[in-house]
């Protein structure tokens, strides 16, 4: 695979291939998952990402510098990262998978993007990935320009102000399998309650938690 944004040529194509292979093509084919790669990528992008922000912020404290990451290192980002790289379209998925969209889940592109982390490292070295890494992401942290985890922020919140966590439940699923819109409220103990709605409820609760940290004046 050679990809000008990836700026990589992968010499063992197997690997590549595993990185891009869902665990429901591998359980109706019998071959490996990419699971194992997106283990290793995790791990990578979650080090090499505490590198790059120690450099870039010599001033901010540990905290500072925990929240960043944090936001960096998220579903949200590599789903974001996967899209540019067109690893949606690359993807092997089962048939069940593919019939119920999960081409378009932000969780499999995330996935996928930290399995092609692993197999990167795999194939090419930790200097070689961590260039890679550095020139990807070089933009989302020198212009703080990724998408901001409201959860994590919200129980951060919750957690300094209540010493309590957020509570979230589901109040409706609505349209078929492929294209349920799910419908979440977020209540923390001083009865504030937000509501959102998302095509996957982990989209569903970020928008609810949005909705209370805009009324709490976040």
């Amino acid at each position: 695979m050679t990809n000008r944004k990836l700026g990589y040529e992968f010499k063992d194509l197997s690997l590549l291939e595993t990185a891009l292979t869902h665990s429901s093509y591998a359980n109706e084919f019998s071959c490996p998952s990419n699971e194992r790669l997106e283990f290793l990528g995790d791990a990578l992008l979650g080090s090499m990402v505490s590198v790059l922000l120690y450099e870039k912020y010599p001033s901010y404290t540990e905290g500072n510098l925990s929240k960043i990451r944090s936001r960096v290192v998220s579903g949200a980002n590599f789903a974001k990262y996967a899209e540019a790289l067109g690893l949606g379209k690359q993807m092997r998925f089962g048939k069940g998978e593919e019939n119920t969209g999960g081409r378009r889940r932000e969780s499999n592109n995330a996935n996928a993007f930290e399995a092609l982390i692993g197999a990167l490292y795999l194939d090419a070295g930790y200097e070689k990935t961590f260039e890679v890494v550095s020139r990807l992401f070089q933009d989302a942290i020198e212009e703080n320009d990724f998408p901001r985890d409201s959860k994590t922020e919200l129980q951060e919140v919750s957690q300094s102000i209540f010493g309590e966590a957020p509570e979230y439940r589901v109040l409706s699923e609505e349209g078929p399998e492929h294209e349920r819109t799910f419908t979440v409220e977020v209540k923390i103990p001083s009865d504030l309650t937000g509501r959102g709605k998302g095509r996957s409820k982990r989209q569903s609760e970020q928008s609810a938690a949005r909705d209370v940290l805009r009324k709490l004046g976040y």
